[in-house]
């Protein structure tokens, strides 16, 4: 089982527009992986800034509503690969989450619960933060590395970083 975290700038132009090379490499990586036999969940990241993009701001923008605004219409750009995976015949789930998600018993075992049985069915989750309704996330974890955990709750064997971001986080 293989969990790859993508960052925004893996799948975006600094406009906040999808940079679609890069989002086709990704997509036929994966889906060779797939093809291989792998287990494969995709952690992304992006959805503001390609919110920004979709909406030809010129900023990014400051206050809550206009950055869950920005989210809402990026993750609509996010799950275009959605069609690109249907090109290899394959299947994408979208799963949002938000950090009380994770940290909530019962919410975790749900996570597991439907995550298996898409992996059993042959989906790929994609899984992202819900930051139109989970305004935390925006304020304080501000990446989905930490999301990208959820490859601890689901028995990865490998996860993989795509990011632009210095350092590794040991705790």
């Amino acid at each position: 089982r293989i969990v790859v975290k993508v960052g925004t700038s893996t799948l975006a132009h600094s406009t906040g527009r999808l940079n679609i090379r890069h989002t086709e490499e990704l997509v036929k990586v994966l889906s060779d992986l797939k093809n291989a036999g792998h287990e494969v969940i995709l952690v992304s990241s992006g959805a503001i800034g390609m919110g920004v993009g979709k909406l030809s701001l010129s900023a990014r923008p400051t206050d809550m509503s206009s950055k869950q605004a920005c989210a809402a219409v990026g993750q609509c750009e996010l799950m275009y690969t959605s069609t690109l995976f249907s090109a290899y015949d394959h299947t994408v789930a979208q799963i949002l989450l938000t950090g009380v998600d994770i940290e909530h018993a019962s919410r975790r075992e749900n996570i597991q619960n439907t995550l298996t049985r898409l992996l059993e069915l042959g989906a790929l989750p994609i899984i992202n933060e819900n930051d139109t309704v989970a305004t935390d996330e925006i304020t304080s974890i501000g990446d989905n590395d930490t999301l990208a955990a959820i490859a601890l709750l689901h028995q990865a064997d490998l996860l993989v970083l795509l990011s632009d971001i210095d350092g590794l986080y040991t705790a």
